[in-house]
């Protein structure tokens, strides 16, 4: 097993540094984005209060994304321990119990409590409920193809909260920010997907990569399209400059990129192209702060 940097930490916290991911952080840059996206599209944000929220919205990221490592490892354990992969993760392997792991989450959950409340009321509420979809998520896989639609959700959810954050409301323009991210999710996890594909198809884990097979790429494609439409929905809406428009071309380019570059069959491309999501979101980003600045 390749602890990384985990090695170096004391011996007894080294399995809840695995559970967590906090080695991988991608999965935390990828829940971040849509909280920031939602923190950067309202006009007239002081920019001190923006910094702060972007701030909370980071520990959070990392602190949730633990959170729903831990919640998606305990419903998993037993595929995890049938797919090469996964075999190695904490709770698959017997390192850490389920008991163990449940007193762990309520930790992460009260570090995430504490951090919510910094927030405004409208944003409590928000939050509460997101831990429905955290919950929710690990079982679609089980139910139904399109399990990527219900990470979407969930992962998309710091939209919505990012914008109540910072205005106390929500808005039509924020839905739609909302949505570029649940079809942005959609994208980057079943290309995601296509790295474990034969043993999902041999424990019977459902996914959008089995379920689009070899129109894979366009599939992706199409949910990528989707994201930007979204996208240009909400500068219209944020009655954002031109300029903030034509920004869009640099995420538009990374994810024409994605597509030419996207092998269904190779795990290592596949992997390559999940992980540069984070210069999609950064590019994003940018396009919101110029939305604001010019």
């Amino acid at each position: 097993m390749n602890l990384s940097w985990i090695r170096f930490l004391p011996q007894p916290l080294q399995p809840y540094a695995l559970l967590s991911r906090i080695d991988r952080p991608i999965g935390s840059w990828l829940l971040f984005f849509p909280g920031m996206w939602g923190i950067l599209l309202p006009h007239d944000i002081p920019a001190m209060t923006r910094i702060k929220l972007i701030i909370l919205f980071a520990i959070g990221s990392v602190v949730m994304r633990s959170a729903g490592c831990v919640v998606n490892d305990i419903w998993d354990r037993d595929f995890d321990r049938q797919v090469a992969r996964t075999q190695q993760r904490p709770i698959a392997n017997g390192t850490i119990s389920v008991k163990q792991a449940l007193f762990f989450l309520f930790i992460l959950l009260m570090i995430g409590l504490g951090i919510l409340l910094q927030l405004n009321p409208l944003s409590w509420v928000l939050g509460a409920s997101s831990l429905i979809l955290v919950a929710l998520y690990p079982g679609a896989k089980r139910v139904t193809w399109w399990p990527q639609l219900v990470l979407g959700f969930t992962f998309g959810f710091g939209a919505p909260l990012g914008y109540a954050a910072a205005t106390g409301h929500l808005s039509w323009t924020q839905a739609a920010l909302y949505a570029a991210t649940i079809f942005w999710q959609i994208g980057f996890d079943t290309i995601y997907g296509y790295q474990d594909i034969e043993d999902d198809q041999r424990v019977g884990v459902k996914s959008t990569a089995r379920w689009a097979g070899e129109a894979g790429k366009q599939f992706v494609a199409i949910n990528y399209a989707l994201c930007i439409f979204f996208l240009i929905i909400t500068s219209f809406l944020n009655q954002n400059s031109l300029i903030a428009l034509l920004a869009l071309l640099f995420p538009i380019a990374h994810f024409t990129w994605q597509i030419m570059k996207f092998d269904l069959h190779d795990p290592k491309i596949c992997l390559t192209l999940f992980k540069s999501n984070r210069d999609a979101g950064l590019l994003i980003a940018l396009a919101l702060l110029i939305g604001n600045l010019i």
